[in-house]
C-alpha cells in the first residue's frame, strides 16, 4: 500500500505559478501520494483577523507531514512565509527547502531554518520527503 504524505508548502502568493507547479510535479509522481494543506490563492482564508488567520494555517500545519518552503528571493520578504517557517519549527515540523527552477540565489530566511535543502528536481524532492518522514 502507498503511504500518503501530507505536505503543506510555504509560498508567496504574488508567485503562485512556483506553488501550482511544484504541487503539479509532485501529484504527477507515480506511487507517491500526497495531500496538501496550504492555503491556496484559488481558496483563501476569508478573514482579516490575523489571529485566526494564523489559527488556520497552524492547524493545517499541526496536519503535515513535512513542510516544504519555496526558496525563492521572495521568500525573504514574505512575513507569512516566516511566520509559517517558525510556526513549523516550533511545531517540531520537518522543513525541506526547494530551491525554484533556474535560481542563483536563495532566499535566506528558507535556508536557515530548513532541515534539508533540494534543487527543483522529482527524485530530489520525493526522496527528501520520504527521508524526512
Amino acid at each position: 500500500m502507498v503511504k500518503t504524505y501530507n505536505l503543506f508548502i510555504s509560498h508567496s502568493w504574488d508567485y503562485v505559478d512556483d506553488l501550482m507547479n511544484l504541487r503539479k510535479l509532485l501529484e504527477n509522481r507515480g506511487y507517491f501520494k500526497v495531500v496538501f494543506f496550504e492555503v491556496p490563492p484559488h481558496n483563501p482564508i476569508e478573514s482579516s483577523n490575523s489571529n485566526y488567520v494564523e489559527s488556520i494555517i497552524r492547524q493545517k500545519i499541526v496536519q503535515s507531514d513535512v513542510v516544504i518552503g519555496i526558496a525563492g528571493m521572495y521568500a525573504t520578504y514574505s512575513k507569512w512565509m516566516e511566520w509559517e517557517l517558525n510556526t513549523a519549527k516550533n511545531l517540531r515540523k520537518p522543513i525541506l527547502g526547494v530551491i525554484p527552477r533556474g535560481q542563483i540565489r536563495i532566499s535566506q530566511t528558507v535556508e536557515n531554518i530548513s532541515d534539508k535543502i533540494v534543487h527543483w528536481n522529482t527524485e530530489s524532492i520525493v526522496d527528501a520527503i520520504r527521508e524526512m518522514v
